[in-house]
């Protein structure tokens, strides 16, 4: 029990600590990317909401994509125009990755600002999404923030998923189209491993062990469409799914037991799909 005890209050001290560097407020630029491939049928959802953000700072938005062959190229270059009449950096880049973290990374490492957001092919922002992480930036600096996202399922229903910061780590409270990461930490901490599927769980692990400053606001910043990679179902997809996640775990220290975690998420999942 004493053990227990001691490593929370060390967890407790590291969450609070104060980021080592902070961005003044008028040197603030958020780098927007989305991965996609093959998005035809949704890019155009995604694109729209960083175009309509009520943010009028410093804005670039990358679009990743993994050589697509239908018309998602089409679509987003048709939207140029319109992000240079709003003041946002507009890039493009298509040719072939090697998966979703590849993508990712490819992003990170050609970004610009200094506040990063990642929102994949058809989720989607809420308008107020930018200018709430830059609000909160300037009263509290952080090195990475979440908040609150809607999951939207397939026949329409949405269930709003909370955020929160649990002493005994969990992804349940966690939300990744939400997170906006300051572009050291990833400089600090390195970016995506490209291991499994739970890859961004794993880099919350490391920001959580490292200690940095997390800030959390419980408002619905985001929308996520379930059914993806993350939710497929099969029990060959939920072993790989479950050991990806428990890979991660192990990877930064944490105990055997939270093989418990990873299946009890699974077997969630099973009964609320």
């Amino acid at each position: 029990m004493s053990w227990y005890i001691t490593r929370k209050k060390k967890r407790e001290r590291a969450i609070r600590q104060e980021p080592l560097h902070i961005i003044p407020a008028e040197d603030l630029k958020f780098s927007i990317i989305t991965i996609c491939h093959n998005s035809e049928n949704v890019i155009r959802k995604t694109i729209e909401s960083v175009l309509n953000q009520d943010y009028k700072g410093a804005v670039e938005y990358l679009i990743i994509d993994g050589a697509s062959t239908d018309k998602t190229v089409e679509i987003a270059k048709s939207y140029k125009e319109r992000f240079e009449q709003c003041g946002y950096e507009y890039l493009i880049i298509s040719e072939p990755d090697n998966g979703i973290y590849d993508a990712m990374n490819k992003g990170i490492r050609r970004s610009t600002g200094n506040i990063i957001g990642i929102i994949n092919s058809g989720d989607w922002y809420e308008s107020n999404a930018i200018i709430t992480v830059a609000e909160t930036y300037k009263d509290t600096p952080f090195d990475m923030f979440y908040a609150d996202i809607n999951l939207v399922k397939a026949d329409g229903n949405i269930i709003v998923k909370h955020s929160r910061h649990d002493w005994i780590v969990t992804s349940r409270h966690w939300n990744h189209p939400t997170s906006f990461v300051i572009k050291r930490t990833y400089d600090e901490l390195g970016s995506f491993r490209c291991e499994g599927i739970h890859d961004d769980f794993e880099f919350l692990l490391r920001v959580r062990k490292a200690g940095k400053k997390i800030v959390i606001r419980n408002v619905v910043l985001a929308n996520f469409m379930t059914g993806g990679t993350s939710n497929q179902k099969s029990l060959k997809k939920s072993v790989k799914r479950i050991m990806d996640r428990y890979r991660s775990y192990r990877g930064n220290g944490y105990s055997r037991m939270y093989l418990l975690e990873c299946v009890g998420i699974e077997v969630a999942k099973a009964i609320l799909s």
